[in-house]
């Protein structure tokens, strides 16, 4: 995928965060931005997978639904939410922990729990080289109901 084109959906994933944190404002649980994001999202359409989790070996220890991807569009941009009051510095380094296992290119960091979305927004890129992540070898993602669901069943 292109830059243009991941561009596009980041630029369609922040146009609907921000009409979505200016519509219900700061303060909800984070199940509450992340269903409705994933709807509008849809209606945008564009293809969205919601508590995507996920199986990894390293090492030759396979670890079973180890991580939870809050939001998975497009098969490309890992969407992590979050209704803080503040971000911690381990909030974007976890989004870049699952850039390097799923090897994507680029993911965001919504804080819903800021005043303005925009002093909680953070986009993060994975720059690819790291010596660590060719121990690490990823599975499929584990589906169960729950995780399965769209916005439209939720």
């Amino acid at each position: 995928m292109n830059g243009a084109e991941l561009d596009r959906i980041t630029g369609e994933i922040v146009d609907a965060a921000y009409k979505l944190h200016t519509a219900l404002g700061p303060g909800l649980l984070e199940s509450v931005y992340e269903t409705v994001l994933a709807r509008d999202l849809e209606r945008r359409g564009l293809t969205v997978q919601r508590q995507m989790a996920l199986s990894f070996e390293y090492e030759g220890l396979h670890f079973r639904e180890a991580l939870r991807i809050d939001l998975l569009v497009e098969r490309t941009v890992v969407v992590e939410i979050k209704s803080l009051e503040k971000l911690a510095p381990v909030h974007p380094k976890q989004v870049l922990t699952y850039l390097r296992l799923l090897r994507l290119p680029v993911g965001l960091l919504l804080n819903f729990g800021a005043a303005h979305l925009k002093d909680g927004l953070q986009r993060i890129v994975n720059g690819f080289p790291s010596g660590k992540v060719d121990a690490v070898r990823v599975g499929p993602p584990v589906f169960s109901a729950s995780s399965a669901s769209s916005a439209s069943s939720a």
